[in-house]
C-alpha cells in the first residue's frame, strides 16, 4: 500500500502495458512508427491513451476537439471510443506530422468522424466561438504550445458544455514547474496555479506520463 503516486520502473511498466492497457494493432503500430521520429517524445504514452478513451466513452461524448495533434495517437484513440456519427475535430500547424495521423485515421476505420483544420488553434477555436459554438463540446484535449494553454483553456471552457471536461497534458512539465527555466515551464506553472481556484471548474491532476490534468465545467 502506499499513500503517494509511486515512480514506475522500466519491468513495472512494462508490465502495465502488459495488463493495463489493450491497445490496439493500429495503436502499436502508431506508436512503433513515430518512434523514428526525433520528436517522438511529443507522442502521449499508451496508458494516458487508453485513459482518455475511457473517459470519451464514460462521458458519452459526441464532440469532441483536440488542440495539438502530432502523428495521430490520441486523436486515434479517442476516434475509436466515439460512436460512428460523433466527431472530433483536430487543430494542428503541421501539414507533415498529421499526413501520417490522417494514414492511421484510415487504417483505424475512424477518418470519417475526424475532421482536421491546419493552423494556429487559438484561431480555430475564436472561430468556433464567433459561430456561436459555446456550450457544444463534450471533451477537449490539449497538448500543444505550452505557453498558449491560458489562451486555450478560457476559449475552451467556452466552447465545453456545462459537466465536460477538458484534458490539459504535460501539466508536470518534467518536474520543471517546482522551479521553472523556460518560458514553456512557467506558462504550464501559471496555468495550474489559475486552475486551482478557479471556481468555474472543479480539477483533478493526475500523474500520468509528464502529468494530465482534468477540468470539468461547473
Amino acid at each position: 500500500m502506499s499513500n503517494k503516486t509511486m515512480g514506475l520502473s522500466d519491468d513495472l511498466h512494462a508490465y502495465l502495458l502488459e495488463v493495463g492497457v489493450r491497445e490496439p494493432e493500429v495503436l502499436q503500430r502508431l506508436r512503433a512508427e513515430t518512434a523514428s521520429l526525433p520528436e517522438h517524445d511529443m507522442q502521449i504514452a499508451p496508458e494516458q491513451g487508453a485513459f482518455m478513451a475511457m473517459l470519451v466513452s464514460l462521458l458519452g461524448a459526441r464532440r469532441c476537439i483536440e488542440i495539438g495533434t502530432f502523428t495521430g495517437y490520441s486523436s486515434t484513440a479517442i476516434g475509436l471510443a466515439l460512436p460512428a456519427d460523433a466527431t472530433l475535430l483536430c487543430c494542428d500547424v503541421s501539414t507533415t506530422w498529421t499526413q501520417m495521423a490522417r494514414r492511421y485515421w484510415a487504417e483505424a476505420g475512424v477518418a470519417d468522424r475526424i475532421e482536421l483544420r491546419i493552423g494556429p488553434g487559438v484561431d480555430t477555436l475564436d472561430e468556433l466561438v464567433a459561430q456561436g459554438q459555446q456550450g457544444t463540446f463534450d471533451f477537449a484535449f490539449v497538448d500543444a504550445d505550452k505557453t498558449g494553454y491560458r489562451d486555450y483553456y478560457e476559449r475552451l471552457l467556452e466552447l465545453v458544455r456545462s459537466g465536460g471536461v477538458l484534458a490539459f497534458d504535460n501539466v508536470l512539465y518534467g518536474g520543471e514547474v517546482l522551479a521553472p527555466t523556460s518560458d514553456d515551464a512557467r506558462a504550464i506553472k501559471e496555468l495550474n496555479a489559475a486552475i486551482a481556484v478557479d471556481d468555474r471548474v472543479s480539477v483533478v491532476m493526475l500523474p500520468i506520463a509528464d502529468g494530465l490534468t482534468l477540468v470539468r465545467k461547473n
